[in-house]
């Protein structure tokens, strides 16, 4: 019997169209003789629906039209497994349409792959494909992932964080902290977007005005940081978990501006407008360094990846300062864009295989999770009749 797996796209994220091709270039390179694919995409409000007509890209050109063929579900969990069930429910027939074995979330960006959906996964009972909700939710905030970097001896640069609410009561106060503690040139980019969305480059007072009044408009925090005049950008891949980690390929993304922007990554690599998510990207593979550096960034995206727990495929990025050779740990992208499997194809790794492999890691997590103990035999609810009940020194009584 074929597994069926349930691919997670879209979402409340400003990175939903992303998530859309990367989900479907997934879907039509699972291999079916294997798996059972349901696509099950997710609305900008958080409304999910199923249909034949989900898994295929062109009835994305009008979304209303899309969903008036689809049928929205919810998730229940049934006993043993979890079912897809219509919503608003029928009074007379049956609700259920399908069950999934495993989900596969293919999202981009915060409310999706922030913890979020992972979380609801988990308490569903369901397994899933990918980073846990810690990696996941570390993984997402750059400040939080760069200071657990920092503690574990991995290269970051020192950075900064502003607030909405600070700024909206001291603008200059906040701006001169910036400047005393960064200077410029910097970068300032929402702590916890993916894909360049908001991220903006500085080299004087008028640049950081407008690059802090963009960002906030995607974020309430901020993290600003030294920008590297000098730059080269490195990418690499990692698919295991915390035994199996390996490294892919190292990829030198070429931007049209000094930073890598949203239309580099997605829209300006094809021609006629059409994406195809981050295989769109103009890039060279294998990136022009050499062989001591290319393997020190590769046992540093491992290292990265085991840090943090993660699972799955994630792409680690890094930043090289040309002036003096020293590297740097840009961020960590829990679940990146195409899945990177363009990283992988060079080593030998088909796209399907990558695939098979990732649903593997979640299911062998799901037998490691099964194995633990989740509960405690105990009399506690014996003495208690619903008065106040006095418990020991740092108790939950």
């Amino acid at each position: 019997m074929k597994i069926k797996v349930g691919v997670f796209f879209g979402g409340k994220s400003v990175e939903h169209e992303v998530s859309i091709i990367s989900a479907i270039q997934a879907i039509n390179s699972i291999d079916k003789k294997k798996y059972e694919v349901i696509p099950i995409y997710i609305t900008k409000n958080s409304e999910m629906y199923i249909g034949e007509k989900i898994g295929n890209i062109a009835s994305y050109k009008s979304i209303p039209a899309l969903l008036k063929e689809s049928t929205r579900v919810i998730l229940i969990n049934d006993g043993n497994k979890v079912v897809l069930s219509r919503y608003p429910a029928k009074k007379f027939g049956n609700n259920t349409l399908d069950y999934i074995d495993v989900a596969f979330p293919i999202v981009h960006g915060t409310n999706v792959e922030d913890g979020a959906l992972q979380g609801y996964l988990q308490t569903l009972g369901l397994p899933y494909v990918g980073c846990d909700v810690l990696s996941s939710a570390v993984g997402m905030d750059k400040y939080v992932m760069k200071t657990v970097f920092k503690d574990n001896d991995i290269p970051v640069l020192d950075c900064m964080v502003a607030h909405i609410s600070d700024y909206a009561k001291d603008e200059e106060g906040v701006k001169a902290k910036i400047k005393e503690k960064i200077g410029f040139p910097l970068i300032v980019k929402p702590v916890n977007l993916g894909s360049s969305v908001g991220i903006e480059l500085a080299k004087n007072e008028e640049e950081l005005d407008e690059a802090l009044d963009n960002a906030f408009t995607y974020a309430s925090r901020l993290l600003i940081e030294h920008a590297i005049t000098e730059l080269k950008e490195i990418n690499c891949s990692v698919c295991g978990d915390y035994a199996t980690a390996k490294a892919s390929e190292c990829e030198e993304p070429v931007n049209s501006d000094d930073i890598l922007s949203f239309e580099d990554k997605y829209i300006s690599g094809d021609k006629g407008g059409k994406s195809s998510g981050m295989a769109t990207l103009k890039r060279k593979i294998p990136a022009d360094i050499d062989e001591e550096t290319r393997e020190k960034i590769r046992t540093l995206a491992v290292k990265a990846f085991k840090c943090l727990g993660c699972s799955g495929v994630s792409r680690i990025d890094f930043m090289i300062d040309k002036s003096n050779g020293n590297i740097y740990l840009n961020e960590i992208n829990t679940i990146p864009g195409s899945l990177s499997f363009y990283l992988w194809e060079p080593v030998g790794v088909k796209y399907s295989e990558l695939l098979d492999e990732m649903i593997s890691l979640a299911l062998k997590r799901e037998r490691e999770i099964k194995a633990l103990t989740f509960s405690f035999e105990s009399n506690i609810l014996d003495g208690f009749t619903g008065g106040k009940l006095g418990g020991a020194k740092g108790s939950k009584l």
